[in-house]
């Protein structure tokens, strides 16, 4: 159920959950045009306070993430990390303020999963350069057809778990609201609010909760398999450097 009438059909319009992530990214650049004019006003001696506590704390975070599990050669993603992030936690809390779910729209998850596909075969070729296409012809080269069909593999796993979650919730909670609904009438003969009893408690695991680890999950997934295509020597010279 929501409560603003967006659109949910290609039929009319573009479905809800478009609405809803073009607000997202909205509140997002508004966050960040903020935490932007503010870092002008800042005197860096003085402890942070607010949204510039947030934000450093966010930034900090997110770039201890990144240089742990992909190295620093890739801090130049960590921005592009947090507003995974960000997003798709967002994405999953939407559901509180009755507006449809966007990784409840297959689309969007696949979007999220094809970028990080396109990354993890371009960090392949940047690093391994020719050999990149060997990876196809191992162990032998009649393995080929069985390696061009599971290089899809990330695409659809990312993206169906995301969607598959968020399908999941939006199921269980919709039956939840029928089973009451259908229980207050059948009782009393009238529509009665006797859900908002037991909701609050499953909006906070399959939104709030749920959200942060299906956001954290995804981010890890897609940092470990981006810098797994890098090989063994780079990652030892850059140990080697740092030491």
């Amino acid at each position: 159920m929501t409560l603003f009438s967006l659109p949910q059909s290609t039929v009319v319009g573009l479905p809800g959950e478009i609405y809803t992530s073009l607000l997202i990214c909205l509140v997002l650049l508004v966050f960040c045009l903020v935490v932007k004019i503010k870092s002008r006003k800042v005197d860096p001696l003085k402890r942070p306070k607010g949204i510039m506590l947030l934000a450093e704390m966010a930034v900090t975070k997110v770039d201890k993430m990144v240089t742990e599990n992909m190295g620093r050669q890739f801090l130049w993603a960590a921005p592009y990390i947090a507003f995974v992030m960000a997003f798709l936690f967002l994405s999953f809390t939407s559901g509180l303020f009755g507006l449809p779910s966007p990784v409840g729209y297959y689309m969007i998850p696949l979007s999220f999963a094809l970028i990080t596909f396109i990354a993890i075969h371009v960090t392949s070729i940047v690093y391994t350069k020719k050999n990149y296409y060997k990876r196809y012809l191992e162990p032998f080269f009649f393995f080929l057809p069985i390696n061009l069909i599971s290089m899809w593999a990330p695409l659809l796993s990312l993206s169906l778990r995301l969607f598959g979650n968020a399908l999941a919730g939006w199921v269980l909670m919709s039956l939840v609201y029928n089973v009451f609904y259908e229980l207050s009438v059948s009782l009393v003969g009238l529509p009665l609010p006797i859900a908002s009893v037991v909701t609050p408690f499953l909006h906070a695991y399959f939104d709030v909760f749920a959200g942060f680890i299906q956001a954290l999950v995804f981010t890890m997934l897609t940092m470990l398999l981006i810098s797994s295509e890098v090989p063994d020597e780079f990652k030892m010279q850059e140990k080697t450097s740092l030491q």
